[in-house]
């Protein structure tokens, strides 16, 4: 497979992980908004759910030391195409790469499980609506 190949692959890999990452971020904002400006949609049992799993598997990979298999696989596709990749987290390499922040690797721990604990939080704060019973 050409090289050209698999930086494709590997960009669309990153674009997930952009898109994951939007989702995660913007979905925790867009509830708390939603709450201010009445926007049912931010209550809806499914989304919520979806939501809650995204952030609780970033944070189970956080406290058990694990690097994100997006990561790993948009690496392992940029080194097959002899581009050099990065080391370590997604968001640790481009937090660096666009704030020139460097942190030890608890301090992820701790912002991805405070993360966390407000998107749970948003589950009393905005409850999602109760299945329509018919």
């Amino acid at each position: 497979m050409p090289a050209s190949a698999y930086l494709l692959m590997a960009d669309i890999v990153l674009l997930f992980h952009v898109l994951f990452v939007a989702f995660v971020v913007g979905g925790l904002l867009a509830i708390y908004a939603g709450r201010l400006w009445g926007w049912r949609w931010v209550r809806h049992r499914g989304f919520r759910i979806i939501h809650l799993a995204a952030i609780g598997y970033v944070v189970v990979q956080a406290w058990l030391g694990l690097v994100c298999p997006l990561t790993t696989l948009e690496m392992a596709l940029r080194a097959q195409a002899g581009q050099a990749s990065y080391s370590g987290a997604f968001i640790q390499h481009w937090l660096q790469r666009l704030l020139y922040y460097t942190a030890p690797e608890w301090v992820f721990v701790v912002v991805y499980s405070i993360f966390g604990a407000l998107v749970g939080a948003s589950w009393w704060v905005v409850p999602p609506r109760a299945k329509h019973s018919r």
